[in-house]
């Protein structure tokens, strides 16, 4: 199981007019990854491949937001997405999520159609292209290719020629 970091500086303790102390609300960095998803895009792409008709427990916004979870976590099984997501099950909502069980998630992934989620990536992939193709308009690429000489129980890949890059020291 994985927890993923909640915040990304001290927290600051703030007093109340009846002076008790209380805390400041900060967005998780999951919550933040999350904004970012353009969710009335997902909207209209569930509603057009019907990917939530007939579905009664699990929507696949709910889905998603678990196996995003799943993923950032570095999660190996079902099991250990839907613990995940239960130890934070106080702050889901605050990313519009829920818990799910493990049949229920296992049962959505083996018979949801993926063409929701490689749409969302595809339009993900767009807006990552405008908004890169303008930050690195004035880069500069750096290609340095001189040999770097490996050593150890994992080199033996690489000896295949004394003038390639990443070559031996055998």
């Amino acid at each position: 199981m994985a927890l993923i970091l909640l915040v990304t500086k001290p927290l600051a303790t703030i007093w109340t007019r009846g002076r008790t102390t209380t805390m400041r609300h900060h967005n998780s960095v999951f919550h933040d990854l999350l904004k970012r998803v353009p969710w009335a895009r997902f909207a209209r792409q569930v509603d057009a491949h019907g990917a939530d008709k007939h579905v009664q427990r699990l929507s696949t916004k709910d889905q998603l937001i678990a196996l995003l979870y799943g993923q950032l976590a570095g999660a190996s099984s079902l099991r250990e997405i839907v613990g995940g997501l239960q130890s934070h099950c106080a702050r889901l909502y605050h990313v519009g999520g829920r818990p799910v069980s493990r049949s229920t998630l296992s049962n959505a992934n083996a018979k949801r159609s993926s063409a929701v989620f490689s749409d969302l990536f595809t339009s993900l992939v767009g807006m990552a292209q405008r908004g890169l193709r303008q930050k690195l308009d004035e880069a500069t690429y750096l290609i340095d290719a001189s040999p770097l000489a490996l050593s150890g129980a994992g080199s033996q890949w690489a000896y295949f020629s004394s003038k390639a890059s990443g070559r031996s020291c055998m």
